[in-house]
């Protein structure tokens, strides 16, 4: 095997790049190593260029495996990687997001890399590796590709930055960022935060940049040794007569349409004109030119787009630069749900529903790299029809899993723990009707529908989607313009894709993708700035259809109680083969969840799980002398009687202690199903309980005129009387 190595420091731990022939087929790869967490980047392209289509054809796939981890996986029956893992697929994501950019968008070859992770230490993030190996694999290759990217990640515990923390660091970070970006420049954010100030984010950003310099470098020094001459593939080139074309027959009436206001009109006419377009170049040039004609029809949207911002401020809509659309809120929309959330943003509308449920509830997450139990569960769906299309339904894509963990994100820093609250939670978040804006109009639907639910969470968190038009530097004027709440068209046609979630406190979630080389830090301070003033505007409007999470649950909501129990109990409230546990459900209808350290959570109606946590306390208490109990007589012997305190708990009254006379026989004054009072007297060294009934109460004999005889199972209860009064009754001893 052909090996050449290079190495370097990246935030105190060891990288090994290697390149060798493992993939000799891949027109480039890189096998990248951190600690004992190893990931082999491919990147090819396809020889023919792909007809028809106005986009460049980009995939990009994050495989894990199981054997990385030293773990067979799968499911019982079939034991291979099935379909990608959530996390697997938000990986995949991270990469594209960070590369695409850096492509000339008018290749229409398909291009396909690949990040496998071949070894997992359980302590070193694969998706940063996997990011550094794919930079180095288009980089090195014959791909046209203006890179390398360099990407990292930060954390922060008690306000210092770590570069690329482990997964136990990040568990005591109040942050975790994933910053990508070349030549000065940041092109991807990826972040959760801990309600961090806008101030301390800018902070992070800064500090990200310096260490992405750092291993841009140690790339470049790669690629000149190691890297391929870049090979442009053949593009076919666009007939002169298309552009004069369309501006003598098209702009006027494209500038027109695309600043009616409604959508639906807006659609319309753009269809019409489009239409118009395709007959045009039809009849022109011929049909084998449709794909490029395609390309240069919307190259000139986004020119007027740009032109007309950049310019005079005009949006599409009419909006001012920094301007809001119409927003309203409510809640409680649907009447059995536990709680709900409608939030509406111009002509974006999002449904929020809440559900509570048990800890049996929660979602197992069993991947390669993570092992987990969620309790808070964000699902977000992109019917066909939000959009006013057609289209196909089922499974969740690569987008709606993205959105809705970025929702997700947003809101996990201010749900209660598991001890203020001990529900399962989850929400979905319908998209009824799309016009930009989506997975922020997510996050504050959801919010909604939280504090409808009665979950007690910290603040409200409020999100905003902000976007950017640039343009060229001119004479050293200030060459860009930021969006606040951008639509449809702002975000198809503009530069960057911003979103940021927050509380009143600081930031909570970012994502940020561009479609340019990348933005500086002044952009990104302008964008986190109007953002805040945005979102304090929106948290006025969700404040107003309700100002606190609701005191009460939804009465189609299940009650949990919990209890703490000695983990030693733990087998007593189980009993053997489930028998005890298995009697307690099936008796209250209950679900009861029993943790190792010996939190017992008992879901179900408020009746259920009253009963069922009574009978755990029951079977789980420790007992003392002196303790009272009313007892059933379950087992009698020469020398006593077994009395059942609590189901399954029994203690021993010996005869001497079942009245206060002389007894000759047990079943004289006790017989089998008798309810008897009882007093602990003492517990013996191996825990047996001892029992008095003599204690608490004057048993009569069943025949008075023969101590010896038995009878029907009777016993009088009376007041308790002092040590003389018994003495005199019991008379002289036999």
């Amino acid at each position: 095997m052909n090996t050449k190595k290079f190495a370097t420091d990246f935030g105190g731990k060891a990288v090994a790049v290697e390149f060798t022939n493992l993939a000799e087929q891949a027109h480039g790869s890189a096998l990248v190593r951190i600690g004992d967490t190893v990931i082999l980047a491919t990147a090819v392209i396809s020889q023919h260029a792909r007809e028809g289509i106005d986009y460049f054809p980009l995939t990009v796939d994050y495989e894990e495996r199981f054997y990385a981890a030293g773990m067979i996986g799968g499911s019982r029956f079939v034991r291979r990687e099935g379909r990608p893992s959530e996390e697997a697929i938000l990986v995949s994501r991270l990469i594209d997001r960070g590369l695409r950019p850096l492509f000339s968008h008018k290749i229409r070859n398909e291009v396909h890399v690949v990040a496998l992770t071949l070894s997992f230490d359980g302590e070193t993030e694969p998706d940063i590796i996997a990011c550094l190996a794919a930079s180095l694999a288009l980089g090195t290759s014959s791909i046209p590709w203006d890179g390398p990217v360099g990407t990292i990640r930060i954390g922060r515990i008690d306000g210092k930055f770590i570069l690329n923390p482990t997964r136990e660091e990040i568990e005591k970070s109040d942050l975790d960022m994933v910053v990508s970006g070349k030549g000065g420049k940041i092109n991807m954010i990826e972040a959760g935060a801990k309600e961090i100030p806008e101030n301390i984010m800018l902070e992070a950003l800064s500090y990200a940049q310096k260490e992405i310099d750092k291993i841009e470098n140690f790339q470049k020094k790669i690629i000149k040794e190691m890297g391929k001459e870049k090979i442009m593939p053949k593009i076919k080139l666009e007939p002169d007569t298309l552009a004069p074309l369309f501006e003598e027959k098209f702009r006027k009436g494209l500038e027109e349409a695309i600043y009616i206001k409604d959508k639906f009109s807006r659609r319309e006419k753009l269809h019409e004109l489009k239409t118009a377009w395709d007959e045009a170049v039809k009849a022109s040039v011929g049909e084998e030119f449709k794909g490029i004609a395609d390309g240069l029809y919307e190259r000139m949207i986004d020119e007027i787009v740009h032109k007309n911002i950049l310019i005079s401020g005009k949006r599409p809509d009419g909006r001012g630069l920094k301007e809001l659309r119409k927003i309203w809120a409510g809640v409680s929309i649907l009447p059995r749900t536990h709680g709900s959330g409608l939030f509406y943003r111009g002509e974006t509308h999002v449904l929020s529903i809440a559900t509570l449920g048990g800890p049996q509830d929660t979602q197992i997450v069993d991947g390669m790299s993570i092992k987990a139990k969620k309790r808070y569960i964000h699902h977000y769906n992109f019917p066909p029809f939000a959009p006013g299309e057609t289209g196909r339904m089922g499974n969740p894509g690569r987008r709606e899993i993205g959105h809705g963990a970025l929702a997700e994100r947003a809101l996990l820093p201010v749900l209660p723990t598991v001890d203020e609250f001990p529900y399962t939670i989850r929400v979905v978040s319908e998209v009824l009707s799309s016009n930009g804006s989506t997975s922020q109009e997510s996050t504050c639907g959801s919010t909604l529908a939280l504090m409808d639910a009665g979950v007690p969470i910290k603040r409200p968190v409020a999100g905003i989607a902000m976007g950017l038009m640039i343009a060229s530097a001119q004479g050293g004027e200030k060459n860009y313009k930021v969006l606040t709440d951008i639509q449809g068209p702002e975000d198809h046609y503009g530069d960057m894709d911003f979103k940021a979630a927050g509380t009143s406190e600081g930031v909570t979630a970012i994502q940020m993708d561009v479609k340019v080389d990348g933005v500086t830090i002044e952009i990104l301070r302008d964008t986190l700035t109007d953002a805040k003033a945005a979102r304090e505007k929106i948290m006025e409007v969700m404040l107003g259809a309700i100002g606190q999470p609701r005191k009460e649950l939804s009465q189609f909501a299940p009650r949990i109680l919990s209890l703490k129990i000695n983990p030693e109990k733990i087998r007593d409230v189980i009993g053997p083969g489930g028998k005890m546990i298995n009697a307690i459900i099936d008796e209250t209808g209950a679900q009861i969840d029993v943790e190792q350290d010996g939190t017992i959570f008992v879901t179900g109606s408020m009746e259920g799980a009253t009963k069922a946590l009574e009978k755990i306390k029951q079977i789980t208490h420790e007992y003392k002398a002196g303790e009272s109990f009313e007892g059933i007589v379950s087992r009698i012997f020469d020398f006593g009687a077994m009395v059942e305190i609590v189901p399954g708990v029994e203690g021993l009254v010996h005869i001497s202690e079942l009245a206060p006379f002389r007894v000759n026989r047990v079943t004289d004054v006790v017989t089998l199903g008798d309810n008897v009072p009882v007093k602990i007297k003492d517990i013996d060294e191996l825990g047996r309980i001892n029992l008095s009934i003599k204690d608490m109460t004057e048993l009569k004999l069943k025949d008075p005129q023969a101590r010896n005889n038995s009878g029907p199972s009777s016993f009088e209860q009376r007041p308790h009387k002092t040590s003389r009064e018994r003495d005199d009754r019991r008379g002289p001893r036999r």
